[in-house]
């Protein structure tokens, strides 16, 4: 026997997590991007971590299909940005600044850090595909703390 989806929910509801924008270009350069804090490391050599994107996604079937995507840590004072792209408005790169990049758009002002990363396998878990991406490039923006979302709210990196 297995739990109810809700209290799944609610266990995961209480472990916070970084927040990231995945992102990709489509095959004629449409951009596409969705909030996503389901992004773990998974190994060093090779570099490779893994996004888990809900089957059926636009961002997913546009990823597939370019074979590249970016997570993009976002910081801090990018909440309005992680609530954008968990919209699903169509017009979310419109009102962001970003730069195409290898792996996919870099929300250049919004992120502390990017991973570039081309598809190197996948895998259907249930109503989630996980992607495993291998790591091409890092982008690093120092001076910013990492956005974190755990207890259903943003927050940020505490000082130390």
């Amino acid at each position: 026997m297995t739990v109810a989806s809700a209290g799944f929910r609610s266990l995961m509801a209480v472990f916070p997590t970084g927040v990231a924008v995945v992102t990709t270009l489509d095959v004629d350069d449409t951009p596409w991007g969705m909030t996503c804090s389901s992004v773990c490391s998974v190994s060093v050599e090779p570099p490779t971590l893994l996004v888990c994107v809900r089957d059926g996604s636009p961002t997913l079937g546009a990823m597939l299909r370019r074979g590249t995507f970016a997570v993009n840590l976002l910081h801090h004072g990018a909440r309005p940005v992680a609530e954008l792209f968990a919209s699903g408005d169509p017009g979310r790169f419109d009102r962001i600044h970003w730069e195409a990049a290898p792996g996919g758009p870099h929300l250049v002002r919004d992120a502390h850090a990017v991973a570039d990363c081309r598809i190197s396998r996948r895998q259907q878990v249930g109503t989630h595909v996980v992607v495993f991406g291998e790591v091409l490039d890092v982008t690093h923006r120092p001076g910013e703390h990492p956005l974190l979302y755990g207890m259903r709210q943003y927050a940020a990196w505490p000082e130390a």
